[in-house]
């Protein structure tokens, strides 16, 4: 008989990191959590298992953070996001933990195929795109950088639609992530609140004579939340992002059933559900207009209760609430929280006006993420009377007091006071979400300098002059954990081999790069992984679509949200410029490229949806003519997210960020390139202008009119017919579209985008096209030259130090939540812990 030695250490089999405990932790689970044996199970049932087994190895380190952070005294951010574009969690938390390798070990051992199984995840759609992507990388650099934090979102039963590709259109297919379930997230019903929505006010007078308002709802909606753990990277701190769902508190009508009105029996819970249905409604009808004034209410009353609650229940106060959380809106989506927090202190909990007002801007602070007056919410006074009576009351009193104020400081100037209230008056009127955020929160920043700068000068310019000290700077940052060593694994592997892997938490180590720079032997190196990368991306498209790439020929991408400030359709115009060139002159040498293009437009976006027609309509005649072989290709790559940008954004050499000057708030895409080699064509918005600053000039294409330009171009008269009738080439692309040419002869199909470029063109192209034909040819010229394209490749990444999401969080740390790292001991688990007898 075989005795085990005595000072052998059994691991337990949900914490142990050897490769026999992984592999024991996985057949367990798959026996016992997915109730399945080898003969039967499935491969989502293996990923299940795996997923599981991950799980177990990061709980021990969530339940110490969540711990650690209960203590009255530790500070926490809380960052309130209607969007949160995750990624798959499997990898990325390998990654984090520090336990990729063995794990792969364990799964190979067990004779299963680790690639499989990692693509067996369904990405969590809970976003559209840069905010929610966004939020997930500064919820990785909060997590790494040791800060305490709580995300609060949606748990949005379907996520940003799946795209597919119909003929040239884009169509809109159920993203049904949810459909095998989530081994990542806990429910927490225990947890849930109630949220009021609907109903009336009355006034009255409590026992002590204090003025009191009575809010009876028409409808109460409950909360359910789910938490999620997100790991830091090689830390022990594990932060939780808490995504809640609505539900009815009575799902089910005993006396309607029994009556035989089997609907109404049911009611409740079908309009209480579509509260946590689907991302962004369609907002065009009312009921649109409602459902997402009701979601961004229901997140946001949830999450307030609930980080009251675990103040209470520790024994915090109110009056020292602020410096317990700092609240971080993200974009006015959750700028009702203004009104929410003063509710429930005021009218829950009997607090004073004043001093309710004093904690909820000391806990508020406002992220504003646009320039686009379209996209800074308002909402009629009329939908906020119906779906939230008391809000309404207490904005009108929040506007009457700081109005109050404004008079003071400008006595007698009404411009004034109608630019600064938070009630538009002009036709139904409306509240100003982006107002109302500004006014309650202590602290309010842009995201990149160009983009503060244009909000002190224009979208919120009364506000800066009013409160100069609230306004500062946080330039967005990506995490380098997803983007690079989750992303770009034979890039990491060759910067870690040459200057160590301390960048990976410390990005400006990147610097060191710029040693080796001179070196054939890592230019070598550096230059076969870029081919390598783009042949993966080359055999996935002809997998796909049946076209095949020329992997030596530039490759040439624009991939985000499709929207006509973004101006794909300029990239269009170059594409048709070169393509008529060569119809014109055969024998013309061109540098070889194929065009990437990859996003998805809103469902209700006619123009966006238009514009991805034209980009497949010219693919399809390009790709096709014999004249063009292999010169130009053109690749719309569908149902672009964070899964199929991993393939995308190592493979690019150029990357496209040509949006209108002072349109584009920041940028992240723009990082994401540069940070895995590409070269970058963009004008100077959003982050491009930071982008060129530590890249260098010579290390960036830069064409167009920059944001002072294209205003005094708008004042002077634009007139796009001047820039047609000027520019032969131009007229000749131009007539090329309206000819059918790219359409089977319908002459119509593209009118629509081609009348809006010459009677408004109000993203500027045809002012900017020459600019951008010359700038191209600028790059065409730089690739030829191989070896000084890859060393500009090089110093891209070694100058991207400063895009780091973790330098970003620092500076909110450090300017606005006044917070400090908290470290997390890791505690060994003990089953008497569990306060039970064992």
């Amino acid at each position: 008989m075989n005795f085990q030695p005595i000072n052998t250490i059994i691991e337990d089999d949900r914490t142990g990191l050897s490769v026999e405990t992984i592999r024991r932790a996985l057949a367990d689970n798959l026996f016992y959590i997915q109730g399945k044996f080898p003969a039967i199970a499935t491969k989502n049932d293996y990923y299940m298992a795996l997923a599981y087994t991950v799980r177990d190895r990061l709980i021990q380190r969530w339940i110490n953070s969540t711990e650690a952070y209960l203590k009255p005294e530790i500070k926490t951010v809380c960052y309130l996001s209607a969007e949160f574009l995750l990624g798959p969690h499997l990898v990325n938390n390998l990654i984090n933990l520090d336990i990729y390798e063995p794990v792969k070990q364990a799964v190979e051992a067990s004779g299963l195929d680790f690639a499989e199984l990692i693509v067996q995840e369904e990405e969590p759609g809970l976003g559209n795109g840069g905010l929610g992507r966004l939020a997930a990388c500064y919820m990785d650099s909060l997590s790494s950088l040791e800060i305490p934090a709580i995300g609060y979102g949606i748990r949005y039963e379907f996520g940003i639609f799946d795209q597919v590709i119909e003929n040239g259109w884009q169509v809109e297919i159920t993203d049904k992530w949810l459909l095998y379930g989530n081994p990542w997230e806990i429910e927490r019903p225990e947890a849930s609140v109630n949220v009021k929505l609907g109903g009336y006010t009355e006034p009255y007078t409590d026992s002590e004579g204090n003025y009191k308002v009575k809010w009876t709802p028409y409808q109460i909606i409950k909360g359910i939340p789910y938490d999620t753990p997100i790991t830091g990277y090689k830390v022990n701190t594990v932060n939780t992002l808490r995504l809640w769902k609505s539900e009815a508190c009575e799902s089910f009508d005993f006396q309607a059933f029994n009556q035989g009105d089997y609907y109404r029996a049911v009611e409740e819970k079908l309009v209480s559900e579509n509260i946590s249905k689907v991302l962004y409604p369609n907002d065009e009808p009312l009921q649109g207009k409602k459902l997402r004034l009701a979601q961004q209410y229901f997140f946001v009353s949830c999450s307030l209760q609930d980080l009251i609650r675990r103040y209470l229940r520790v024994g915090g106060r109110l009056e020292t609430f602020s410096s317990k959380f700092a609240v971080q809106l993200n974009d006015t989506h959750p700028s009702i929280g203004v009104a929410e927090l003063m509710r429930l202190l005021v009218d829950e909990h009997g607090m004073e006006w004043g001093q309710a007002w004093e904690i909820t801007q000391n806990t508020f602070a406002y992220t504003n993420h646009t320039l686009l007056p379209e996209a800074l919410e308002k909402w009629t006074l009329s939908l906020f009377a119906e779906l939230l009576p008391r809000h309404l009351e207490i904005i009108y009193e929040i506007n009457q007091r700081f109005l109050d104020q404004v008079r003071i400081r400008y006595p007698g100037d009404q411009g004034k006071i109608d630019a600064l209230s938070l009630i538009d008056e002009s036709g139904d009127r409306f509240i100003r979400m982006a107002h109302l955020a500004s006014v309650g929160s202590h602290a309010i920043n842009g995201v990149a300098a160009l983009h503060s700068e244009l909000l002190k000068k224009d979208v919120l310019r009364d506000f800066y002059e009013l409160s100069p000290e609230k306004f500062s700077n946080k330039t967005n940052g990506v995490t380098p954990r997803r983007w690079i060593v989750l992303n770009n694994s034979r890039l990491a592997q060759l910067i870690t081999e040459k200057i160590g892997n301390n960048w990976i938490k410390n990005l400006d180590e990147l610097r060191k790069l710029e040693a080796f720079v001179d070196d054939p032997q890592f230019r070598h190196c550096w230059h076969q992984i870029k081919q390598a990368i783009k042949q993966d991306l080359a055999t996935r498209i002809e997998q796909q679509q049946g076209l095949k790439l020329d992997v030596e020929s530039l490759f040439d991408v624009q991939v985000k949200r499709i929207h006509e400030y973004k101006r794909q359709h300029l990239n269009v115009l170059h594409i048709i410029t070169l393509y008529n060139r060569l119809k014109q002159n055969p024998n013309l040498e061109i540098t070889p490229r194929t065009f990437f293009f990859g996003g998805k437009a809103a469902p209700g976006y006619f123009m966006a949806k238009l514009i991805i027609k034209l980009i497949n309509s010219v693919g399809e005649v390009v790709n096709n003519d014999p004249i063009v072989g292999d010169r130009l290709k053109v690749v719309f790559i569908p149902d672009f997210n964070v899964t199929n940008s991993q393939g995308v954004y190592p493979a690019a050499d150029l990357s496209e960020q040509i949006s209108t000057a002072g349109k584009e708030a920041s940028g992240t895409g723009n990082m994401k390139f540069s940070l895995n080699g590409a070269l970058t064509i963009g004008t100077l918005d959003g982050a491009n202008v930071e982008i060129q600053e530590e890249v260098g000039a010579e290390n960036f294409f830069l064409f167009g009119l920059t944001t002072d330009q294209v205003y005094a171009t708008k004042a002077r008269g634009y007139n796009p017919w001047d820039y047609y009738n000027g520019n032969g080439e131009l007229k000749q692309v131009i007539d090329l579209i309206n000819s059918g040419l790219f359409s089977h002869g319908d002459t119509g199909l593209f009118r629509p985008l081609v009348d809006n470029l010459l009677s408004d063109d109000p993203y500027l192209l045809l002012a900017d096209y020459q600019s951008y034909i010359d700038c191209q040819e600028r790059v065409s010229q730089a690739y030829r030259n191989q070896e000084q394209w890859v060393k500009m490749s090089i110093l891209n990444v070694a100058r991207m130090g400063k895009f780091s999401s973790d330098r970003a969080i620092k500076e909110y740390c450090q300017d606005i939540w006044k917070l400090n790292p908290i470290p997390v001991e890791l505690k060994p688990y003990l089953p008497e812990n569990a306060m039970l007898k064992v």
